[in-house]
């Protein structure tokens, strides 16, 4: 081949990539902008030219911002440009028109250097941003101006003074974010009944499996309380022994025991009037569990070793990863004190069940370790967030965090690869243990529809409760919650005959 023809071959695969790179381009729905160094606007993707025009080589990027542009500012001094690359910005472009700005250096294929801007249009959000800010600025002024012309009664004033209470805490809630991460029903429900139930005073019992975020929803249960100004203690009852435990929570008088040289007080007195956060309360002794009974019944403590009881206010919020019902037919756990933590049950969903949630969190922990570290880190590819939700996480979220933390230590050229998430053996499998055996997620469910895999897991549980319960129908319908019309239209569905599961 000669040399022509090579150029010529060579100048047909440029403009085909570069037809495929433009046709790319313009499939993005964010507006995206190629500048040079001095902010000319090179190129434009076709959202951008819908929304400014073709502007390209004719216009600096400061004009369609709004900004001086009497000479060409050099983009490390415009406000698009500050801080790293991949920090996003909100700007104004004009009173209805308000955008998120982000921009990546790199270099062209003539070495120059070249900044890819991206903006997505959030005029909807920061408007409802503004009016937010712009209630929250007048609601006092509002409501005391309603109170002026309500004096003549008191009863009506101190209503009035209570609402203003309400709604700046329901503005707060509303326009502050809580430290729980994620967007799930599960989540959004447990949030709702946080706030629900914080302002009650009742004791409340925590219960999920570890690294679930108990001691998270506990600290959210006492600030947005009627406590969240008092004392707010926690304390591991699985830490200590139960000698050490009991005087750690109720004190001691002096001479009780060697050393005891003067009285101490104990948790309980310590927080009066404020919340004790109880973890792994499923661990207490028999003795601990009637002693912690008095409290919740009476309000009351007796030191270790002294005779007279002390009057205690103090809200209970106890937590634990293990089943309490299942330690009461045991004998291992007082019904009596379990109804008596269990007034209000927080339950927290484990991680594999709120998958859509892992890449919010895994964005919050990447965040915080970037910083951490002082290392950048800006890219997670597709693969990496693949192995990511398909992992079942067993440790949850504390498991989630940990592994991100690690990987954005290990991690090289600012991208966590998925060699860089660290699972046992390397892979991902979720194995379920019932009475039948072990049931694992093959690559055969990763490649087919989803409810074909989920009908399959159902039938599995639907015989192995039946296998369980000896063929008895109504103790399945009890214990997996279901309406008995509902099992048997799914015996039906499934062709599973309850009779073939019962013992002779």
């Amino acid at each position: 081949m000669t040399d022509n023809a090579l150029l010529r071959q060579s100048q047909k695969e440029i403009e085909r990539l570069s037809r495929n790179s433009q046709a790319f381009f313009d499939l993005l729905p964010e507006m995206f902008f190629v500048v040079n160094e001095k902010c000319i606007i090179q190129k434009m993707n076709a959202t951008a030219l819908r929304q400014f025009g073709n502007i390209c080589g004719r216009k600096c990027l400061d004009a369609i911002l709004a900004a001086p542009c009497c000479e060409c500012i050099r983009p490390g001094e415009h406000a698009v440009f500050a801080g790293k690359g991949g920090d996003a910005c909100t700007l104004k472009i004009n009173d209805n028109f308000y955008v998120d700005c982000t921009h990546i250096p790199f270099e062209g294929y003539r070495q120059e250097r070249l900044f890819l801007v991206k903006m997505r249009d959030v005029s909807e959000r920061q408007r409802h941003q503004l009016e937010l800010e712009k209630y929250q600025k007048n609601l006092e002024q509002v409501l005391f101006d309603k109170i002026a012309t309500l004096k003549e009664s008191e009863k009506v004033c101190q209503q009035l003074n209570a609402e203003v209470g309400t709604l700046k805490k329901e503005v707060e809630r509303l326009t502050t974010p809580d430290a729980m991460i994620g967007e799930s029903k599960p989540v959004r429900e447990l949030r709702e009944m946080i706030y629900q139930v914080a302002g009650t005073g009742a004791t409340i019992l925590i219960t999920g499996e570890s690294g679930t975020g108990k001691e998270l929803v506990a600290d959210l249960v006492h600030k947005h309380s009627e406590r969240a100004a008092r004392p707010f203690l926690k304390f591991n009852c699985a830490a200590i022994t139960e000698s050490l435990l009991e005087s750690d929570l109720f004190g001691y008088e002096k001479g009780a025991f060697t050393g005891a040289a003067t009285s101490r007080k104990g948790k309980f007195e310590i927080a009066n009037s404020g919340t004790i956060f109880l973890d792994e309360i499923g661990d207490i002794s028999p003795k601990m569990q009637a002693s912690l009974l008095r409290v919740l019944q009476n309000g009351e403590i007796i030191r270790v070793g002294g005779a007279s009881p002390i009057s205690v206010d103090v809200r209970v919020i106890a937590a634990t990863n293990t089943d309490l019902m299942e330690a009461v037919h045991g004998g291992r756990f007082r019904e009596d004190l379990f109804y008596r933590l269990n007034v209000i049950n927080l339950k927290l969903v484990p991680l594999r069940e709120r998958r859509e949630d892992i890449v919010l969190l895994v964005t919050h922990f990447l965040k915080k370790y970037r910083k951490a570290f002082k290392k950048e880190v800006n890219f997670l590819p597709e693969k990496t967030i693949e192995k990511l939700l398909t992992y079942d996480w067993p440790g949850n979220i504390r498991e989630l965090e940990n592994t991100i933390q690690r990987a954005v230590l290990l991690c090289k050229n600012k991208t966590i690869l998925p060699s860089d998430i660290a699972t046992p053996n390397g892979e991902v499998k979720k194995a379920v243990q019932n009475d039948n055996g072990v049931f694992h997620v093959n690559n055969e469910m990763l490649v087919r529809p989803l409810k074909d895999s989920l009908e399959e897991i159902e039938v599995k549980i639907l015989q192995a409760a039946l296998e369980k319960y000896g063929g008895k129908a109504a103790d399945v319908s009890e214990k997996l919650g279901m309406r008995k019309t509902v099992l048997y239209e799914r015996f039906r569905k499934y062709r599973i005959d309850p009779k073939g599961f019962r013992k002779s």
